[in-house]
């Protein structure tokens, strides 16, 4: 099904200002001042962020319930009750909050500050206030046109707080990217994107206002148990495809009575093209590789609507096609070949269909009333397949520290970016490929070298920031005898990348957050094993891995990595045991 008919946009009628449509938003950005006060002062302090008993942050949240309990009644915020608009701005105080502390300070394990010199930390800190700040004074701006019912001049307004904002950053720090990997106007774009999420979730109504978050910015209304194709607009999202096509996805809502925020999203692979021959190829003799307009949903495996098969089978679903040849890591540039051009936008297009996805879920979750929309309530999987995923560990970040979906783990099938040591090699393209494809600004502040391109670095970097509510986690698959992955990250030998490939294991198996399913064919090259039926419902180590992934999603404090020694060591000349215990 194509794009159903976007949904109008209204402009409701103004209402008179209510004791809880003023105060609860003012009472939201006063949370937002305080809490990322506290948050600094911690990191400045103590050289770490705070626990999660601090007081100072401790008091925000309890000043903010105080204030919404005092302000608002049941149905006075949408239709909400007031227990469940306490901790909707509860959440948004001590998640956006966050995020903004996150991308300066390095994650909420706050890696960047402890490698920081002293003109390092002086420049974190100074950006950190200024991003503050802004969103502080934006906020300040927007509630008091609400209030006053006229925000005609709220985009001159805020224009000149984000301008203010950009030259105090370049002011206050020589090199910013070289810190955090963002330069001071892509900071100052993602506090504004901040903004407009804060607004959507503290105001009922925002007449007046374009945000580019929220119910008012969904594009879409789908329907339930069916997918439907939706192509994104270029000029809105800066999406595109390698071919200059638009970019499509497909959503598939939960099926009626079954909850909406409950997600799968799933990545399309499709190999890689680096160099300009092989993308020259590529493009002659696929050209589908570099559009999404004839890619198909997957419904087999974990991706199935079968109850039988996937206990997953009533969960939404969103299928991201791949057609930019960049493992979805390209930043929105062109790379430029003697022989071609390809468009590299694969991160922009991931994280536009997610924000798309977003707002359309959130607009059907506030008018189901209930809660409403609670970004920290969805519980997702993220991950995708061959280049997906890549793509999947490239971006699991982006889901939790940005989209500030807390409760997301993410599954990268067939797609472990080991290295084999040489300058061809996934560590050497990541020092060419970051750079080339705009890759930088889209990576963690907590690992953004070129060797974050190979899994077991990314996965050692991300580590410490798993675990924050136990659903999050890497759910790492294949089968180790895997021709396509072993060709596609340059090992000629194949005992060669089998040690590797048990290596890789030992080295990162008990590092918190981190989890593995290997099956067992050693007769066979098999790529990618979440799609095959016979895999999915078949056992490793006792388990099948139907039962291991539902058991990541609702008891994933017992998980456990399911890998078998099995026969490669005699079925493959070369192979050595793995250097740890595993199953037999």
């Amino acid at each position: 099904m194509e794009n159903p008919t976007p949904s109008p946009t209204r402009t409701p009628e103004l209402e008179p200002v209510s004791s809880c449509s003023e105060e609860a938003p003012s009472a939201l950005r006063s949370c937002l001042k305080a809490f990322s006060d506290a948050v600094l002062e911690c990191v400045v302090d103590t050289g770490a962020p705070c626990s999660a008993e601090d007081a100072a942050t401790t008091a925000a949240l309890r000043d903010l319930e105080d204030e919404v309990r005092a302000n608002c009644s049941d149905g006075d915020f949408l239709s909400l009750s007031t227990e469940a608009v306490v901790g909707r701005f509860q959440n948004a105080c001590a998640s956006e909050a966050s995020s903004l502390a996150w991308r300066l300070f390095g994650g909420p394990q706050g890696t960047v500050w402890p490698a920081a010199d002293e003109n390092g930390r002086a420049c974190v800190t100074a950006a950190h206030t200024v991003a503050s700040e802004m969103v502080d004074d934006t906020l300040a701006a927007i509630n008091t046109c609400l209030a006053e019912g006229d925000c005609s001049m709220i985009e001159e307004d805020r224009a000149a707080i984000a301008s203010a904002a950009q030259s105090s950053l370049e002011g206050a720090c020589e090199d910013l990217s070289s810190l955090i990997a963002v330069t001071p106007e892509t900071l100052v774009a993602r506090s504004s994107q901040q903004i407009d999420c804060i607004t959507a979730t503290g105001h009922a109504s925002t007449s007046g206002l374009r945000l580019n978050c929220g119910p008012t910015n969904a594009e879409f209304e789908a329907p339930r148990g069916e997918y439907t194709r939706i192509t994104l607009d270029q000029e809105k999202w800066g999406s595109m495809c390698g071919d200059g096509s638009d970019y499509s996805f497909h959503i598939r809502l939960a099926p009626e009575g079954a909850p909406i925020d409950n997600i799968i999203i799933a990545l399309q692979g499709g190999g890689v093209c680096l160099f300009g021959s092989d993308c020259k190829d590529r493009m002659e003799r696929n050209p589908g590789l570099f559009t999404a307009a004839d890619d198909e949903p997957l419904s087999v495996g974990i991706a199935s609507n079968d109850p039988a098969v996937s206990p997953f089978h009533d969960w939404t679903k969103i299928y991201l096609p791949y057609c930019n040849q960049d493992v979805f890591a390209g930043g929105g540039v062109y790379e430029e070949f003697e022989e071609t051009t390809v468009a590299r936008f694969g991160a922009i297009n991931l994280h536009a269909a997610l924000q798309a996805s977003r707002d359309s879920i959130w607009k059907m979750k506030d008018e189901e009333g209930g809660e409403g929309f609670r970004p920290d309530q969805i519980r997702a999987l993220f991950g995708g397949f061959s280049a997906g995923a890549y793509g999947t560990m490239y971006n699991y970040h982006w889901l939790l520290d940005e989209l500030q979906w807390p409760r997301t783990a993410a599954f990268p099938d067939a797609g472990l970016g080991l290295d084999n040591g040489s300058v061809l090699g996934v560590s050497g393209l990541g020092d060419v490929k970051i750079p080339a494809w705009g890759t930088l600004e889209n990576l963690p502040s907590y690992c953004s070298e070129g060797a974050c391109a190979v899994g077991t670095v990314l996965f050692t970097a991300l580590s410490p920031r798993l675990k924050q509510v136990p659903e999050q986690q890497m759910l790492i698959l294949s089968n180790p005898k895997d021709n396509t992955q072993q060709n596609d990250a340059f090992f000629t030998d194949e005992a060669f990348w089998l040690n590797t490939f048990r290596q890789s294991y030992c080295d990162t198996k008990d590092l918190p957050g981190i989890n593995y399913y290997f099956t067992s064919n050693s007769k066979e090259s098999i790529h990618v094993i979440t799609l095959r039926e016979e895999y999915w419902l078949g056992e490793v180590d006792g388990e099948t891995m139907a039962d291991w992934f539902w058991r990541a999603m609702t008891e994933p404090d017992t998980l456990q990595s399911r890998v078998e020694e099995a026969n490669f060591v005699e079925d493959i000349p070369g192979t050595d045991p793995y250097p740890c215990p595993v199953a037999p």
